[in-house]
């Protein structure tokens, strides 16, 4: 199909016209039209190349040969209703708990991570016959109503907080209110839910689960302290909830040293569900909720088939499969812990270099730079973080800055990244804000 190509100006501008409002664009003052992708490079209409630092979604690469393959394959010989008999679902889901501790042994396929928590959200709710939920604060689990209710993060711009819904402090130990100098913050964090869940009780009422993205991503990239989801999940199980990780951010090996972001915590700490996302088809709208029979079956005893009509269809299968064979073939955790390790230590030398640079923090291929006025205070440096993302694009790097203040510069891009990927990202930072020491100005 031979489609008209159009000049940058009318696309923006058909956008513009065509397109909802709020269906934002990167950098919308000048963005960038990109025509195609290759690993972890993008090309925009001019042949330019930009380096990608915020494309977690393309987890092998942009345009992976293999996964490419596997489903232009598929679709010309059979996509279809995942409730007909076809072998790629179950290669798919035995593949995929291979991966998993062995109680989470039971999967639902579906086509987003929104549906994907929506759904544990349901489970959650029916196995344990309660209804409130605890979050962190700062959380984003995804954009469905009943998600937008669970996630501080969009509910404090659009409506009030649900009676159902109790948030607590992310546990930051840079800017959060237990700090790298308290002697245990993993358990001073877990108090907090504690705290919380008596208060519910207090009320008369039960939680049902407590959410919680693995590494909290757009609250600002924040690793929390070891041991603390196992003092959580004591507190929420012995009120009769479970416990969600939330891996459709950081799972499938972005941390390297494990293929999910939750076993950080340690081999003793297992969720009671997990649900995925993103990464996990490489672009293609495929996503996964892991949980155990007995939850499972709590769910299918009330009688109502679930089913989803594109959710684990044999193309959807075949590229989730390929996706799993790149990342071993490519030692893409290898290659995360690798590259991931020497970008920390090249930003921890900058850090000594620029006091903008508050904290460097991560693990594999998940980074933040958190930019501040004054390390003392630790005031965040919003414009600044801004003014690095664009200067940062008239270098042909894309990135963003998130976190509460939109002060933490977020370094999440495909695992193909290499060492001279790193490096170059690196030497332009040095290079903006070194600009910005000697101008003292973030204006662009």
């Amino acid at each position: 199909m031979d489609l008209e190509v159009y000049q940058k100006s009318e696309t923006l501008s058909l956008r513009q016209k065509l397109i909802a409002p709020f269906c934002r664009l990167f950098f919308p003052d000048d963005p960038i039209k990109i025509v195609r992708a290759q690993g972890q490079y993008l090309f925009d209409e001019m042949e330019r190349r930009y380096l990608d630092c915020i494309t977690n979604v393309a987890h092998v690469g942009h345009c992976h040969p293999d996964v490419v393959k596997a489903g232009s394959l598929q679709m010309a010989t059979l996509n279809i209703n995942s409730r007909f008999l076809h072998d790629h679902i179950v290669q798919y889901a035995k593949k995929l708990s291979e991966t998993l501790p062995e109680k989470l042994s039971n999967f639902y396929f579906v086509n987003s991570g929104s549906e994907a928590n929506d759904l544990a959200l349901q489970l959650a709710q029916r196995y344990t016959q309660h209804e409130d939920i605890v979050v962190l604060e700062s959380a984003y689990h995804g954009h469905l109503n009943s998600l937008i209710d669970i996630s501080p993060y969009k509910f404090k711009k659009l409506r009030p907080q649900k009676d159902w819904v109790h948030v607590v402090p992310i546990p930051d130990t840079y800017r959060g209110i237990y700090r790298e100098d308290h002697p245990d913050p993993s358990s001073a964090y877990a108090s907090e839910v504690k705290t919380v869940i008596d208060e519910i009780e207090k009320k008369n009422r039960k939680v049902a689960a407590f959410f919680a993205e693995s590494l909290p991503s757009v609250a600002g990239q924040i690793i929390p302290p070891a041991g603390y989801f196992q003092k959580v999940a004591e507190h929420i199980r012995n009120a009769g909830g479970l416990f969600v990780a939330d891996e459709i951010q950081v799972g499938f090996g972005r941390v390297g040293k494990h293929f999910w972001a939750f076993q950080l915590q340690g081999e003793d700490f297992v969720p009671d569900i997990v649900t995925m996302g993103k990464p996990i088809g490489n672009g293609h709208p495929l996503a996964c909720v892991a949980t155990t029979k007995e939850i499972a079956g709590a769910f299918a005893a009330t009688g109502v088939e679930y089913f989803n009509t594109f959710g684990g269809s044999p193309v959807s299968c075949a590229i989730g499969l390929a996706v799993l064979e790149v990342i071993e073939k490519e030692d893409l955790r290898g290659n995360a812990t690798r590259v991931g390790t020497y970008m920390m230590n090249l930003f921890n030398e900058q850090k000594s270099k620029h006091p903008i640079i508050g904290d460097v923090r991560g693990v594999g291929l998940f980074i933040g730079v958190e930019l501040v006025k004054d390390r003392q205070q630790r005031t965040p440096a919003t414009e600044e973080a801004e003014y690095v993302v664009a200067r940062l694009k008239k270098e042909f790097i894309v990135i963003s800055s998130d976190g509460p203040d939109g002060n933490v510069l977020k370094i999440k891009p495909p695992m193909c990244f290499n060492m001279e990927d790193a490096q170059f990202i690196v030497e332009k930072v040095d290079s903006v804000l070194t600009e910005m020491e000697m101008n003292k100005t973030c204006t662009t």
